[in-house]
């Protein structure tokens, strides 16, 4: 698709015609298109549920997934979705104004969960988790009620190792968001085509193409002090060792259950000496290196 060419869709109009954009631009769709052939997302004829909070993540997304349904690489059906959770000072008018000035399908919904978190988390503690949970049941129910399969959700690269490190350091465990799975119903598969994106990127892009920013924390509620505290222990290493976040999110995609200490992913017990013998298997046997 071709920034100067008469169709182009609306998403794009008044795109920074700059070599820098368009190097930003094009690592950002391929970045995409990988991740969702990659993890198989792609189904023909299909209807997503595209989820637009209003910050910079989404926008990307939304923007992002237009183009390669626009260049007949995304065969599905996009329908952007905003929920609007009845936080104080909600700029409700932006994204439906934005959507129908771009041209772009969607569905606005107003549901009031902010009065039912701030009614059942105690005070002094974030409402991000709980706000979270009752955010995705209306999302699933929404998608349902628009003959969707997926749900499709604006996370990023480093918000899948901020996740990481936040079940590692807190949890116990070595788990992050992953870009593909199923709803606990069944019935619905999540989304995350951005896992490979940058959030700096996101955050160029956004900006670059002027979108109208909404700020996360309306609710006077951030995050949880875990996240931010991972994020700037990421910020650390990424300042004395640049590409540090890269290397660490490629480590995610190369895992060796037979090199870590879990029986359920590999079994210790049932490993023998003989195991060396059968070739091409490359989890037979921990190796001391």
């Amino acid at each position: 698709m071709l920034d100067d060419a008469d169709d182009i869709h609306p998403l794009f109009a008044g795109a920074p015609k700059t070599t820098e954009f368009r190097k930003l631009r094009k690592r950002i769709v391929r970045q995409a298109r990988e991740a969702t052939e990659q993890y198989g997302m792609i189904e023909k004829d299909a209807r997503w549920l595209v989820c637009l909070s209003g910050g910079k993540d989404s926008y990307t997304l939304l923007a992002v997934l237009h183009e390669l349904k626009w260049r007949g690489l995304l065969p599905v059906d996009i329908l952007a979705c905003n929920l609007d959770q009845g936080q104080p000072g909600f700029p409700a008018t932006v994204l439906p104004k934005f959507l129908e000035d771009m041209g772009v399908p969607h569905r606005v919904e107003y549901q009031d969960t902010y009065s039912v978190v701030v009614d059942k988390v105690p005070q002094g503690r974030t409402y991000c988790a709980l706000c979270s949970r009752l955010r995705r049941g209306h999302l699933y129910r929404i998608a349902r009620e628009e003959g969707c399969s997926a749900v499709v959700l604006g996370h990023h690269r480093d918000d899948i190792l901020e996740t990481f490190f936040m079940n590692l350091f807190h949890g116990g465990r070595l788990a992050t968001m992953p870009p593909k799975l199923v709803n606990e119903e069944g019935d619905l598969f999540v989304y995350r085509p951005l896992a490979h994106v940058a959030e700096a990127d996101c955050e160029r892009f956004a900006r670059a193409m002027d979108y109208p920013i909404i700020p996360c924390d309306l609710c006077g509620s951030q995050d949880g002090l875990q996240r931010q505290q991972v994020k700037q222990i990421l910020d650390g290493w990424e300042a004395n060792s640049p590409g540090r976040r890269q290397v660490m999110f490629r480590a995610l995609m190369n895992a060796r259950p037979s090199h870590l200490l879990d029986p359920k992913l590999f079994d210790f017990e049932g490993l023998s000496r003989d195991s060396l013998k059968f070739e091409g298997n490359d989890d037979a046997l921990p190796r001391l290196r």
